[in-house]
């Protein structure tokens, strides 16, 4: 199946064409192909179908026509799934023809980046090659238009780009012929119209170039009022002067390759946050036809003239500030991180190339006493989009050098969310390093911000501080009974008579308005109970403790739901607030607002978790002990090792997810570098146990091949693709299981190898021959290095004391051919288990199954979250989760606490 809109809206199976009739069905499908792979909601299919007011049956209407189009497209209607609040198209780069454009594009901006002009123009020329014509033309409703016409704009910037390109391989005759036609379309566009100056220039016709400049000032002048920019000044100077053509337009100075790597480094980083972004606030469906209004005001300052605004012109505000700093205050749940959210969407929307990108963090994980601002951002950064460590793709250090170089507006939320005892430090630090004037934004809770302030004096003197208004009580009327339900007529009276009660108290935030919808706005919710509370606080607890139960009522699901991706009736309220209370309590104990998978082993106490992976270790090398020479063997075995993980874990490094993922391009080199060590490792243990010729061979080649498989575990190299959980889960274990994996069978041959065909030579025995010192040396030595290379110094100490003690023991050879086989398992598994925890998969395995085992998590823990995030009730801030609202964090964690007294 072939879709395409870069043109008029066709569909192709098997190379013919599907004709779809119903206009309304073609309306549907493009609103869908416009947001490939991401959820329409119902809502936004409304305004796709109908232009004017829609009909009361519009939702059925809605879902009648989708069931049509699944059945014109045959076999392939499969592709459009019901997902959450609305319907996904599931399509991958082969399908659409936008999506190929794209691929195509950014083909070509990595090949001019490694020089390559000519194949560069070829990839290029292909990508728009497969327009014909403005997207969806012909099929425009208000909805439609605009995504449609941000595909135009990329078309429009492939062109220009294609055209910069071939002047630079001095195709200067097909550069003016395809501009030419291209200015006469878009007449307002400086850039072509530069390009195509240049490229008259250089073929002597100064008098054209003049005129297409005179042409351009023109229109500029009469539609905006505005000059052409400055580049276009100069170079029509220039012909003026009638320069030659070499003066006229000299070959710019090729960009030094870290500035070209830096320059793509902030466009793919713009192209990642925007989609990061733009879905969450699908999900979040922020985007409704009838939004709750959020309106601000400017705090008063000396000299400041007074403002006032709603959401939809604070991007307007903050780009016209002289200094672009601005503090959004505001009471709990007054809507301060949709703001944040929305702005950084809009600034995104409105950027210019070249200029800086709003990067939307939450300020939860920074401790400003250890980490600097800049450190703590660059390291975010490298966390939301692992890709920017590629040195190779986008240069050394490209974090920080976004951040130093003021690549980055840092949109900062929530200072009331960190501990108290760090936001006058954090305070202090923001001020001291936006003070040459960088651009910020940072919200924080009003009470908060105020009691920081008087501690630590004023700070951010440049920035506008705003405030978030309460919801007006027409407002929080008009968003209850959005459906037009007269059953919301009691509260509205109510609201009107008497705003002042605990029911008008507490509606004055979108998010008391918000959980008053979804907690009554079912059928057969009666929004009178509302009426009935007497004390603001009590109504408060009463809506944020419905919110998970109403999240998770059990509804029948349609036919066609995607189980991957659609939230799944698996999970019960009950369930859903026991677990949900855990994970909040434990974030509460952790002083933290991420909720992060690699660091769940939080939850279980310290000596609980470090004896947990000790007796596991120790299981393994018990059995190797026995097998190889009894019970005491085994003791010495377990209790070296296994109190070598204990150790390690009690008072070592917490791992961290290394963000790998599998790549065997341009490897060859490393593998075969990495494969020569691997090999003189292995051939060297085999004639330190004085193994057979045969034997040590075979070591080194087992040995060569596990040290050279890491070298296909390699940083990522698209910036534009944003971690997720689910993301780093993924590649992480597949990095920890490849390592256990390739120590399992390495040094598991070995120790099985040692024991069947040792010559049993001794070096310096002692103990009456039962202990050898040489060997002794030689297995601290080797487990130092291999508690040096999982974990650094404790686990190399406490590996290397357990490698001393279990390396020199000396025990007869094998009696038979099958104990061998069991040590080097058991051995080799041992090992295999003490590489894995090392890693940040392994130890959120472990003690996810002890978790899950106590009844306190539900065994598909990443299931659930991700299920829970589309139900609303988390959202996703790159690779960690976060509650909705800090208020329903906390009170979900004070209902655990209260419930663990009661037990």
């Amino acid at each position: 199946m072939r879709f395409r809109i870069l043109g008029t809206l066709e569909v192709r199976a098997y190379g013919d064409r599907v004709t779809l009739a119903s206009p309304r069905q073609q309306r549907a499908l493009a609103a869908l192909l416009l947001n490939p792979n991401s959820v329409v909601p119902v809502e936004r299919m409304i305004d796709a179908l109908w232009e004017d007011e829609p009909p009361a049956t519009a939702v059925k209407q809605v879902r009648n026509c989708v069931s049509a189009l699944r059945s014109r497209l045959g076999e392939t209607g499969g592709m459009i799934v019901t997902d959450g609040p609305g319907y996904r198209l599931q399509a991958d780069g082969d399908d659409l023809d936008s999506l190929r454009f794209r691929r195509h594009v950014a083909a070509a901006r990595g090949l001019a980046g490694q020089a390559k002009l000519v194949d560069a123009v070829e990839e290029i020329r292909a990508a728009l090659a497969l327009w014909r014509g403005p997207a969806l033309d012909g099929l425009r409703t208000t909805t439609l238009a605009g995504r449609a016409a941000v595909l135009d704009e990329q078309r429009a910037d492939a062109v220009e780009l294609c055209a910069e390109w071939r002047l630079r391989l001095g195709e200067t005759g097909e550069v003016v012929r395809e501009l030419t036609e291209f200015c006469g379309e878009h007449p307002m566009r400086e850039l072509s119209h530069l390009l195509l100056m240049r490229a008259l220039a250089k073929e002597g016709r100064y008098a054209e170039a003049s005129t297409v400049f005179h042409g351009l000032r023109r229109r500029l002048a009469d539609e905006l009022g505005v000059d052409p920019n400055p580049d276009l000044r100069r170079l029509h100077e220039q012909i003026l002067a009638e320069a030659t053509p070499s003066d006229l337009d000299p070959e710019p100075a090729e960009p030094s390759p870290e500035r070209h790597h830096l320059d793509r480094a902030v466009t793919e980083l713009a192209e990642a946050v925007t989609w990061q972004w733009r879905a969450e606030a699908e999900l979040r469906s922020l985007h409704r036809p009838q939004p709750i209004v959020l309106r601000w005001s400017a705090v008063a300052r000396p000299g400041r003239p007074a403002a006032r605004g709603v959401l939809d012109d604070i991007a307007e505000t903050f780009a016209a500030l002289p200094v672009r700093q601005l503090v959004v205050l505001g009471d709990p749940g007054s809507g301060k991180s949709v703001l944040a959210l929305m702005l950084t969407l809009e600034l995104l929307r409105t950027r210019a190339p070249g200029t800086p990108v709003p990067v939307l963090l939450s300020l939860a994980s920074w401790d400003p006493r250890r980490e600097h601002l800049d450190r703590w951002l660059a390291n975010r950064l490298a966390d939301n989009h692992p890709a920017l460590l590629n040195a190779r793709e986008y240069g050394p250090g490209a974090p920080t050098r976004l951040v130093l170089g003021g690549h980055v507006v840092p949109v900062l939320d929530g200072l009331d969310e960190m501990p108290t005892d760090l936001r006058a430090a954090a305070l202090d630090a923001l001020d001291q390093t936006m003070a040459v004037g960088r651009s910020l934004v940072l919200t924080s809770r009003s009470a908060e911000y105020e009691q920081v302030t008087r501690e630590a004096g004023p700070v951010l003197g440049a920035a506008t501080v705003v405030r978030l208004e309460p919801v007006a009580r027409q407002e929080a009327i008009t968003y209850l009974s959005a459906r037009g339900s007269d059953r919301w007529l009691p509260v509205a009276e109510r609201l009107r008579r008497e705003p002042d009660t605990a029911l008008g108290q507490v509606l004055r935030t979108p998010l008391m308005v918000d959980l008053a919808r979804i907690g009554y706005g079912r059928p057969g919710a009666d929004p009178a109970e509302l009426l009935a509370a007497g004390d603001a606080g009590a109504l408060e607890g009463q809506l944020l403790d419905s919110f998970v139960p109403n999240a998770y009522a059990q509804v029948p699901q349609p036919p066609g739901r995607n189980p991957k991706t659609s939230p799944t009736g698996r999970y019960t309220a009950e369930q859903a607030t026991r677990w949900l209370g855990f994970l909040a309590r434990h974030l509460e104990r952790a002083r933290s607002r991420d909720l992060a998978w690699w660091q769940l082993y939080r939850a279980v106490p310290a000596g609980t978790r470090s004896a947990l992976i000790g007796t596991l270790i120790a299981l393994f090398f018990v059995v190797t002990g026995w097998v190889d020479d009894g019970p005491a063997l085994a003791a010495i075995y377990g209790l070296s090792f296994g109190g070598a993980g204990y150790l390690t874990h009690r008072f070592g490094r917490a791992p961290e997810p290394l963000r790998t993922e599998l790549r065997f391009a341009g490897a060859t080199g490393k593998f075969a570098g990495r494969f020569a060590i691997g090999a003189v490792v292995g051939g060297l243990l085999g004639l330190g146990w004085s193994l057979a010729a045969g034997l040590v061979v075979v070591l080194a080649v087992v040995f060569g091949c596990v040290f050279a498989v890491h070298v296909w575990l390699a940083k990522p190299v698209d910036a534009s693709r944003v971690s997720s959980p689910a993301t780093i889960l993924r590649n992480e274990r597949t990095g920890a299981i490849a390592l256990s994996v390739s120590f399992l069978v390495s040094l598991g041959l070995f120790d099985g190898m040692a024991f069947a065909f040792t010559a049993n030579t001794r070096f310096l025995p002692v103990l009456d021959g039962r202990y050898d010192v040489a060997l002794g040396i030689a297995g601290g030595v080797a487990g130092a290095a291999f508690g040096w290379f999982m974990a650094r110094g404790v686990a190399a100490v406490c590996y290397g004391l357990a490698g001393v003690i279990a390396g020199g023991q000396v025990f007869p050879p094998a009696p038979n051919s099958l104990l061998p086989i069991v040590v080097g398992v058991c051995f080799g598994g041992g090992i295999g288990l003490a590489v894995l925890v090392t890693r940040a998969w392994g130890n959120y395995f472990v003690h996810h199954v002890w978790l899950a085992a106590t009844g306190r998590l539900p065994w598909r823990l990443m299931h659930f979250l991700d299920d829970a995030h589309r139900r609303g009730v988390l959202r996703q801030a790159g690779g960690v989760y976060q509650f909705r609202h800090a208020r329903v964090q906390e009170r979900l964690a004070e209902i655990s606490h209260d419930e663990q007294e009661v037990r």
